[in-house]
């Protein structure tokens, strides 16, 4: 695998395909998103990394603030814009109550998510997906958006795929962005 990732090294989606660049979800940068379990352009503990290269596929502790009053609902779009592929990979999407400040450790969780979080389809499946680069691809970077929705999504579109639900979005009121790095070993 290692041969892959060196001879696919060059290859990567890119950061202009990330949903933060997308005009529609363009907005003030009020919000301010931070974990506990990394910092802004720092690494990724292994055990929010994908099952298939040894982590548990466990969503990190978010929290925010700032969110504008009249939010409707909260859009947290997880991808990796260092993916060998033509556009970044969305590892989870999910619509969050506008009330919450937070969610903890596996609030992304397909089968059992937290009180408030609706998951959405990732191009992964429903969930979150942790980090799973090829070997020796170098690092990946993974962005974690939270857009807060001036006008809630229709229901309709929230079942369809990643990249259907985000074109839908057209009233976005505020955004933050905690960007967070990991590399296979």
């Amino acid at each position: 695998m290692a041969v892959l990732g060196k001879l696919l090294k060059n290859r990567r989606a890119g950061q202009e395909g990330l949903a933060w660049n997308q005009a529609n979800l363009a907005g003030p940068e009020t919000v301010t998103l931070t974990s506990t379990d990394f910092g802004h352009e720092t690494s990724i503990p292994t055990v929010h990394a994908g099952k298939r290269i040894g982590g548990s596929d466990l969503s990190p502790a978010l929290a925010w603030s700032g969110v504008p009053a009249g939010t409707a609902a909260l859009l947290l779009v997880v991808e990796d814009p260092d993916a060998p592929t033509a556009t970044p990979i969305v590892h989870a999407l999910a619509l969050l109550d506008a009330s919450l400040t937070g969610i903890p450790q596996g609030a992304l969780d397909a089968e059992h998510p937290a009180d408030g979080v609706r998951v959405l389809r990732s191009a992964l499946g429903r969930g979150y997906r942790g980090p799973g680069p090829i070997k020796g691809h170098g690092p990946h970077r993974y962005v974690f958006e939270l857009f807060a929705l001036g006008t809630p999504l229709a229901d309709t579109v929230t079942d369809a795929k990643p990249r259907t639900v985000l074109a839908a979005v057209g009233d976005v009121t505020a955004r933050a962005r905690l960007d967070g790095f990991y590399e296979r070993p």
